[in-house]
């Protein structure tokens, strides 16, 4: 495997794994326990501060995917010193249970977090934060072994997420059953022929355990399904953007407290996310390099043209997933992955909805007494995002209708 990069996404990477490169299954399993310690309250965390301090900077915390993409522009571009803020530069951490924690302490202000994970912190743990945009749409995939030619085939087999309270979860989730097949998160035994063995696992783990056959198949962001194709390790089956049409991904989240204390540089701060995914949108071969590791900030460990596979469009490929149906709905012209801000109610009532019939491990009672539509108006602060949106022109500046609603399509 040249060029390998399925290793420590927060590491150097050399320049080649050895074909046995081990594979460190529990990784996300830790993450995943620890974070549910974090967010109901059996770990101890510094005090957070009163009230906002009116000249903290911004501060960045980001997985180096291509989730983060738009708060790593805005940085590379300098748009938050545009806006006339002062920033830190963007700190990389190596898994969300990090990311969360330093977050509920104060150590950065403006995050990616996995959008059904902002429905756990805020109503599973009653952590104060608010979604402020969408980081991003689509962008992710359920990548498989060659032999896996359509989703019934996962039958009795193993299959990997990177969280339980993840857009990847719930979306496989709702393929497997779509097509007929049971979700076992605790198998006892030998799987049966209409089993679905999930289980949560590091991304930068799941390349070499599709190649040594402990799994199927994963569901996971960009840029490790772009990388299980170019190293030959296995083949995207279907793009999440294929199942649930222009969904949200990752979020920008912060802290109620500088929504409700500093509004002024909260605008300002979201005025430079969006300035960036507006960018991104006409930039993308150029936002490949910025975000590479061979770019100035060396963001990411990925190289140009894996980033390049997911944030580039390319017609003779699109017409490839569509042959090998990856790509069901091509006259959805959805792109591999896209940038658009607001955050429409209604994907976030129909999120909640699927979390309900979405299973996980842990506690998850606190779903059950969840309103839809109330979650659409609590957890998403959208005040910022429309003054940002309507500064560029409106969501026409993003190729949208002007209206501040839609209808939500999902599929087999």
């Amino acid at each position: 495997m040249n060029d390998q990069i399925f290793a420590d996404p927060s590491e150097d990477l050399p320049d080649s794994l050895p074909d046995s490169f081990p594979v460190s299954l529990p990784v996300s399993r830790r993450d995943f326990l620890r974070l549910s310690a974090l967010l109901t309250g059996s770990l101890a965390l510094p005090p957070l501060a009163r009230a906002a301090n009116p000249n903290d900077p911004v501060r960045i915390g980001y997985l180096p995917i291509t989730d983060a993409s738009p708060l790593l522009v805005a940085h590379g571009r300098k748009l938050f010193e545009a806006q006339g803020l002062e920033v830190e530069a963007p700190r990389l951490f190596r898994s969300w249970a990090q990311i969360v924690e330093a977050f509920m302490a104060g150590q950065v202000n403006v995050v990616h977090l996995l959008s059904p994970m902002t429905v756990w912190s805020r109503y599973g743990s009653h952590f104060p934060a608010k979604v402020v945009a969408w980081n991003h749409m689509s962008g992710s995939a359920l990548t498989v072994a060659p032999e896996i030619r359509e989703v019934r085939d996962l039958g009795g087999k193993r299959v990997a997420v990177p969280f339980w309270y993840s857009i990847h979860n719930v979306v496989v989730q709702h393929l497997l059953r779509e097509h007929g097949l049971a979700v076992v998160t605790k198998p006892a035994g030998r799987l049966k022929p209409n089993e679905v063995a999930l289980s949560i696992m590091a991304p930068a783990d799941m390349g070499p355990a599709l190649a040594n056959g402990a799994i199927a198949g994963f569901i996971v962001a960009e840029p490790f399904n772009a990388a299980a194709e170019t190293q030959g390790i296995g083949r995207i089956l279907r793009f999440t953007g294929d199942v649930w049409r222009e969904h949200a991904c990752c979020v920008v989240s912060m802290h109620e407290r500088d929504l409700a204390d500093r509004p002024d540089w909260s605008q300002k701060v979201v005025n430079a996310i969006v300035g960036a995914q507006h960018w991104l949108n006409d930039n993308r071969r150029e936002g490949s390099q910025l975000l590479s590791r061979d770019g100035q900030g060396k963001y990411t460990p990925f190289p140009p043209a894996v980033l390049e596979r997911v944030l580039v469009p390319n017609a003779e490929r699109q017409q490839q997933y569509v042959k090998e149906g990856a790509i069901r709905h091509p006259e959805w012209k959805a792109a591999r992955i896209d940038f658009q801000p607001y955050p429409f109610p209604s994907y976030t009532e129909q999120l909640v909805k699927l979390l309900k019939a979405t299973q996980v491990e842990g506690d998850n009672r606190f779903l059950a007494g969840l309103d839809p539509a109330l979650v659409a108006r609590d957890l998403v602060d959208e005040r910022f995002v429309r003054k940002a949106i309507a500064a560029l022109g409106g969501l026409k500046a993003f190729g949208l209708p002007e209206k501040y609603t839609r209808s939500e399509t999902l599929t087999a």
